[in-house]
């Protein structure tokens, strides 16, 4: 599939299979964030891949909504901002846009391999801080569930709702 095929076909799922996703593409998909560009090559992101029950418990109590409770396995993506790279002039972070990088990696590759994914931001950020022992200076950026859809045309049938180009591009100057 070329890259165009891909994002295509990548769409938000919530409703996963209860199969649980293996090994070899949990590490597939992590090397695919690992390699994920940033800001002054700074990588200043860590995943944390949780699968055990307890673990799953923690991030329900952090996004109650009953769709999310079905995925076998979930990657929070966390960003260290005493590591992000902040530009000069103005002191903008960019933790955000790198951590949101890492982060579509992570669903793109998940996507290849016939997995479903969503993006959670929605979630109570404080908490998840607290029950997963995050430093002080790390901030949980997303939640992604993670899992097999629970039926494969999911990808074909979720309509793409986007603008056109004529609409979202601006050609050597913004007016």
């Amino acid at each position: 599939m070329n890259f165009l095929e891909l994002v295509t076909k990548r769409c938000s799922i919530r409703r996963f299979a209860s199969t649980p996703v293996e090994i070899e593409k949990i590490e597939y998909i992590l090397e695919a964030a690992r390699l994920s560009p940033s800001a002054v090559n700074f990588q200043p992101w860590t995943f944390v891949v949780v699968q055990q029950e307890e673990g799953k418990q923690k991030l329900h109590d952090c996004y109650s909504r009953e769709w999310f409770k079905s995925a076998p396995l979930y990657m929070i993506v966390c960003g260290h901002h005493d590591q992000s790279w902040k530009r000069g002039s103005d002191g903008k972070d960019f933790l955000d846009v790198d951590a949101a990088i890492a982060a579509e990696h992570i669903c793109l590759a998940a996507t290849e391999l016939g997995l479903g994914t969503c993006w959670v931001c929605n979630f109570n950020a404080e908490l998840c801080h607290r029950q997963f022992g995050l430093p002080d200076t790390t901030e949980p950026i997303a939640i992604i569930p993670i899992g097999y859809p629970e039926d494969s045309l999911m990808f074909e049938q979720t309509a793409k709702k986007r603008k056109g180009l004529s609409e979202i591009v601006k050609w050597e100057k913004y007016c």
